[in-house]
């Protein structure tokens, strides 16, 4: 599935992942290949991304890495999740 992460700033990420973990209002929730449509509000947290991803060297500062996830932190946010595409707007 195709993941894009988007700030006020820039895209910071786009590609292909196999799963993304996000910081929901009411706890944690991971979306995986083929899951059901989703629009939901983020809240503050982080977002974890599995998969052999590669980061824009302009962007590698603002991700860390956790147990083989690339993560990056969020204060706040929304997703979309359509047709296997992924859609974080990011604060």
């Amino acid at each position: 599935m195709i993941l894009e992460i988007v700030t006020p700033e820039a895209t910071l990420f786009e590609g292909q992942v196999e799963a993304v973990t996000v910081p929901g209002l009411n706890g944690e929730f991971q979306i995986l290949n083929n899951h059901a449509a989703i629009v939901s509000i983020l809240g503050k947290g982080t977002i974890k991304i599995k998969g052999n991803i590669t980061i824009d060297e302009a962007f590698k500062a603002k991700f860390g890495a956790d147990n083989g996830a690339t993560t990056l932190a969020i204060s706040s946010g929304t997703i979309e999740m359509n047709d296997n595409k992924i859609i974080v707007l990011a604060d």
